[in-house]
C-alpha cells in the first residue's frame, strides 16, 4: 500500500473521529502465509498493510495511557489502541517485528496456563482435526455424529460446529469431549503454538504492554466465583513474577457481556488490583464507559478501503450491551 492510498482513509478518520472516543482493536493470530484451513485469517502481509494504515492515519497509543487520557478528557483525535488476545507465538515472531517496523505499541493479553508448550482448548480441536489422517471421525458418543474430514472445507465446517456445541459446556465436561476428539483423531498435537516465557519477556523489553487473560481461558460466567477469582489472581501473579512488575490490565475470555462474564467479575477485578479491563462488545470506548468493561472491535476487513471505513464509522458506534 503506497502513501497515496492512505489519504482517503485518513480523511474519513478526520471527519468522523473525535476527542472523546478510543477505538480499541482486537487481534489474535497472525499467520506467516495463508492458512489453507482458515484462509480468511490474517497473514503477515495483511497485518503489515493494516498496521501501515493505522500508523499513518491514526494516533496509536498504548492502551493504559490512552484510557487515562480518555478519562481525563485529553485523548487526541483518531485515537487507536491495538490489543492481542491469548498469547500465540506468532504474535512475537510475526506481529512484533511489524509493530516495531511502524513504531507502534500493542497490548498482549496472556492466558498464562498455556505458556511454554501448552495449547488452548479450541486449538486442541482445530489441530486434532487439521492433523488427522482419517477421512471421518465417529463422535456419536458425544452427540455429534460421524463427521467428514476428508478435505479442508469439511474440516473447517466440522471444527466450527464442534466448537459452537461445546464452548459453553461446564469445563470438566468440555475437557472430556476434547480428550475424546483427540483420541479419535489419532493426531499428535504441536507444542509451539503459544508463547514461551522468553517471548513474553521480549515483548515487554520491546516496550509492549502485557495484560492478564486468566490461566486456562474459561468462560467466567460458567464457573463459580471462587474459581473465577483463582483464574484471575493466578494469571496476574504469574505475569507479575515473570516480568517483575504489577500487571493491572485484563481481557475477559471470549468477552461478551452477560454471556461470558457477569456483574460479579468487574468487581472481582477491582478487588484483585486491576485498573482496567476490556470486553469484546463492538464499539469505541468513551468516558461514560466502565473502565472494567471497555469495548473493542475486530478489524477483519481485507480491503484497505473497507477497513478504513469500518475504523472511521466505529467512532460513531455505541455498545448497548455492557452490564
Amino acid at each position: 500500500m503506497n502513501k497515496y492510498s492512505i489519504f482517503p482513509i485518513s480523511l474519513m478518520a478526520n471527519i468522523l473521529s473525535g476527542h472523546d472516543k478510543l477505538n480499541i482493536l482486537i487481534f489474535h493470530r497472525v499467520h506467516p502465509e495463508i492458512d489453507p484451513l482458515f484462509p480468511g485469517e490474517i497473514t503477515r502481509e495483511e497485518f503489515d498493510r493494516k498496521i501501515e494504515v493505522i500508523s499513518r492515519a491514526y494516533n496509536v497509543l498504548p492502551l493504559d495511557y490512552a484510557v487515562k487520557k480518555l478519562q481525563s478528557g485529553e485523548l487526541p483525535r483518531k485515537a487507536v489502541s491495538i490489543t492481542f488476545d491469548d498469547g500465540y507465538a506468532d504474535n512475537h515472531d510475526i506481529a512484533l517485528p511489524i509493530l516495531e517496523k511502524w513504531n507502534v505499541s500493542a497490548t498482549f493479553f496472556i492466558a498464562t496456563g498455556f505458556i511454554d508448550g501448552g495449547i488452548m482448548w479450541n486449538d486442541r480441536i482445530i489441530e486434532s482435526i487439521r492433523l488427522s489422517n482419517r477421512q471421518e471421525l465417529d463422535l456419536s458418543l458425544l452427540g455429534l455424529g460421524r463427521i467428514n474430514i476428508c478435505n479442508n472445507e469439511n474440516k473447517r465446517h466440522s471444527i466450527k460446529n464442534i466448537i459452537e456445541k461445546i464452548k459453553y459446556l461446564e469445563p470438566d465436561e468440555r475437557e472430556k469431549h476434547i480428550i475424546y476428539i483427540e483420541n479419535e483423531s489419532g493426531a499428535s498435537l504441536p507444542d509451539n503454538i503459544m508463547m514461551t516465557s522468553d517471548m513474553i519477556k521480549n515483548l515487554h523489553k520491546a516496550g509492549m504492554k502485557i495484560g492478564a487473560h486468566t490461566v486456562t481461558h474459561p468462560i467466567l460466567a460458567n464457573i463459580d466465583i471462587k474459581q473465577a477469582k483463582n483464574e484471575i489472581e493466578q494469571s496476574k501473579n504469574a505475569l507479575n513474577d515473570l516480568l517483575g512488575e504489577d500487571i493491572d490490565i485484563f481481557a475477559y475470555p471470549n468477552g461478551k457481556p452477560g454471556t461470558d462474564y457477569n456483574k460479579q467479575h468487574p468487581a472481582l477485578l477491582r478487588e484483585t488490583g486491576f485498573n482496567l479491563a476490556v470486553s469484546t462488545c463492538s464499539s469505541c470506548a468513551t468516558r461514560q464507559d466502565d473502565v472494567f468493561q471497555l469495548p473493542r472491535q475486530t478489524p477483519w476487513d481485507k480491503n484497505p478501503y473497507y477497513f478504513g471505513a469500518r475504523m472511521a464509522l466505529g467512532y460513531r458506534k455505541r455498545c448497548n450491551s455492557l452490564l
